[in-house]
């Protein structure tokens, strides 16, 4: 079985509560917990049901990667087509795809997401390594995605910028000309 830390994953959350099988009530506080037991990501929600919280984080606690409380919105029953070319479609497809060279531009979509106020950070956790595992949390769905950060250094992050404005189809910024780059005249 593969170590899925150097993966990315989505993870919904749960309709009912993995306690009491109870389901979730539109705009109920949700407990999540992100665990990694076995190589593999695991998220579990519980319901204000619960009442031995305390004892649930407790005994998780030495798999937890993160833990936060959010709000269950009942989904809706039509979901929307997202665009093909956006951030989020393109951040979905690159995950769905799991090729490592897709680190770094995975990474960058994720923090665009992040400006944009609709993903939220929940957690890190720092790996062996040295590379850092960064959750968050969907603000509209409630999924949890799991990126992997590769400590981009800033001579490699506008490359990566202009990769990512490529694919989202845009065009790159001018850059200042050097000195090299004029003429004299």
């Amino acid at each position: 079985m593969r170590d899925q830390r150097e993966q990315w994953s989505v993870s919904k959350c749960a309709v009912r509560c993995s306690q009491c099988d109870k389901p979730f009530e539109d705009r109920e506080t949700v407990t999540s917990i992100l665990t990694f037991v076995d190589g593999n990501f695991e998220r579990i929600d519980y319901g204000s049901c619960t009442k031995d919280l305390n004892n649930i984080l407790e005994s998780n606690a030495p798999h937890a990667v993160s833990i936060w409380k959010t709000t269950f919105y009942t989904p809706s029953v039509e979901e929307k087509s997202i665009p093909k070319e956006n951030v989020e479609s393109l951040l979905r497809e690159r995950m769905r795809a799991e090729r490592p060279e897709d680190r770094d531009i995975i990474f960058i979509l994720a923090v665009m997401l992040e400006r944009k106020r609709l993903l939220i950070e929940r957690g890190v956790q720092l790996l062996a390594d040295g590379f850092k595992i960064r959750v968050y949390e969907h603000r509209k769905t409630q999924e949890s995605f799991t990126v992997t950060d590769p400590g981009l250094r800033l001579d490699e992050l506008e490359q990566v910028q202009d990769e990512v404005t490529i694919l989202l189809g845009g065009q790159l910024r001018s850059r200042p000309a050097t000195e090299t780059d004029v003429s004299g005249g």
